[in-house]
């Protein structure tokens, strides 16, 4: 299961499912028009994506 954990205070998020067909988020980046690489946690079966969980002002990351 992946998990998402704040490199600040080491609060973490264990498992996200997508609502559409119950498949466990994975951990991606996408990049803006201006260049910026950002985290994201997207559907493997393409249902969509969402902003990666924040903690204490900044992105949580995740060890693949």
């Amino acid at each position: 299961m992946i998990q998402y954990s704040c490199a600040s205070c080491g609060m973490g998020v264990i498992g996200m499912r997508c609502a559409a067909c119950n498949e466990e988020l994975v951990p991606d980046t996408i990049t803006t028009a201006d260049g910026r690489v950002v985290s994201v946690a997207r559907c493997p079966d393409g249902c969509g994506k969402i902003k990666s969980p924040m903690c204490c002002g900044s992105d949580m990351t995740c060890q693949v």
